[in-house]
């Protein structure tokens, strides 16, 4: 089971009942947090979670409103007795950046760990899943990510008691372990079926339509996309500041054949994203115009 919160979905600014765009994902006991703007602690605790067990922060770019939450949330993870590392994933210049934010957390009980992105496409690989992070189109370097649960194949018995694999096995086997006992290497493919489908979601903001959303956002269970603006009379602007109107994010989502779609990142001028569904949905019917805090499960298919 995959937990999706989008803990904010504003842009720009803050709102009273708008958080700036954040988004939390939980697998497993890992929690990964992708963007971090000014408000992302309350959305959180509105959200009924807490920060310290997040283990992972990534960042799409470095303007204000993605990252400015960064400095509180550190200081708010060490006064929590946070011990563990902490890891941080971005475009280059990462450490510049956090070094200069935290001239007012200068002091934590826990490591900071960095990890730049240096390519147009770069894969982070994790026990249990992967982060892609692939290089969109606005005007700073920005990078959309996709997350992707693994999942193995289902354990064959009866390959395992024909190749006489001891039973004690089975489990670590079927875990991915490879074994090697009394001069035997064993392997899970030596009892494991063909690759089941996992999960996948793939979330971007700020930025204009790009190839490189619609081929990543294939094969998502869930694509999450800045609708910035919704007014058909600001498709120049959006042009102008290289952002995404709901439309535009909409004909992404048809050409990348995802079953759902949310938007999030919304102008601070745009009061009632809903208004606007009823023209999106012609475009791609399973559109949701998401608030804060709307959150998902998402479950393997049965088999």
């Amino acid at each position: 089971m995959l937990d999706v919160s989008l803990l904010g979905t504003g842009g720009m600014m803050p709102l009273p009942y708008r958080w700036l765009t954040s988004l939390m994902l939980r697998y497993q006991g890992k929690s990964i947090l992708i963007d971090c703007g000014e408000g992302t602690q309350i959305a959180l605790r509105e959200k009924g979670w807490s920060p310290n067990p997040i283990d992972i922060i990534c960042f799409t770019h470095y303007h204000a409103d993605h990252i400015s939450g960064l400095p509180g949330m550190l200081l708010t993870m060490g006064n929590a007795e946070r011990t563990a590392p902490l890891l941080l994933i971005g475009p280059k210049g990462l450490l510049k950046v956090v070094n200069a934010l935290r001239t007012i957390a200068p002091e934590l009980p826990f490591e900071l760990q960095f990890q730049e992105i240096t390519e147009p496409e770069q894969v982070f690989s994790f026990e249990g899943f992967r982060l892609k992070a692939f290089k969109v189109n606005h005007s700073m370097v920005c990078y959309g990510y996709s997350m992707t649960v693994e999942r193995a194949g289902r354990f064959d018995k009866e390959r395992a008691l024909e190749q006489q694999i001891p039973m004690k096995l089975w489990s670590r086997l079927q875990k991915g372990e490879s074994i090697e006992q009394d001069g035997i290497l064993y392997t899970p493919q030596m009892v494991l079926g063909a690759p089941r489908k996992g999960l996948k979601v793939t979330y971007c903001t700020d930025s204009r339509p790009a190839e490189s959303i619609t081929a990543n956002a294939e094969e998502s269970d869930l694509l999450i996309l800045e609708g910035m603006y919704g007014e058909a009379d600001k498709l120049s602007k959006a042009k102008e500041n290289k952002h995404m109107t709901m439309f535009e994010a909409a004909s992404i989502a048809r050409a990348a054949r995802v079953p759902e779609l949310w938007l999030t990142h919304y102008s601070p001028s745009l009061m009632r994203p809903e208004e606007y569904m009823g023209e999106v949905r012609k475009i791609f019917p399973n559109t949701v115009a998401a608030k804060d805090g709307r959150t998902v499960e998402l479950r393997f298919e049965e088999d």
